[in-house]
């Protein structure tokens, strides 16, 4: 979820299964819809197939009795009708890429920062990264993605003298 729709992680844990899943028709929605925690704007994410394949495997492992309308995605197993907190969803994270070998510091955060170095990186329009991140300007999406910094990388690695 966190790298594929560049949501705040206040965002992601507070998500029911109402919110990607339609239970009269037993389908997944193919758009997100949500007052973001932080802003308080209201956004419309669309639901990639590499969410929507992760979401579905993910229902088929759980009880019956966790898949409804009012619970939530990532709901805890120790308080009822609550969501995982923000340390659970972190260690999950950590854990998850250390398994993938990943050795730089990751975060929750990282998810919705990787996203835009990777729309970036694939040609997403500035203004669009601008836009999805809700930053006053390009500058601001460049530092946040630590894209100024590759850019730089690159001419030192290219001058050769």
């Amino acid at each position: 979820m966190g790298l594929n729709t560049a949501l705040r992680i206040s965002d992601i844990l507070s998500l029911k299964w109402s919110d990607v899943y339609n239970f009269s028709t037993e389908r997944f929605k193919s758009h997100l819809e949500l007052d973001e925690k932080k802003t308080g704007k209201h956004s419309v994410i669309a639901l990639n197939h590499a969410t929507i394949s992760a979401l579905h495997c993910f229902m088929e492992h759980l009880p019956d009795s966790e898949f409804s309308c009012e619970k939530y995605i990532f709901a805890s197993k120790k308080t009822e009708n609550k969501p995982i907190g923000r340390v659970q969803a972190y260690r999950i994270v950590k854990e998850a890429a250390a398994k993938t070998g990943l050795e730089e510091h990751i975060s929750c955060h990282s998810l919705r920062k990787t996203f835009g170095y990777f729309a970036y990186k694939s040609g997403t329009d500035s203004v669009m990264l601008m836009e999805i991140y809700n930053h006053s300007s390009f500058r601001v999406t460049q530092r946040y993605l630590g894209i100024r910094q590759d850019e730089r990388d690159a001419v030192f690695m290219q001058v050769n003298l």
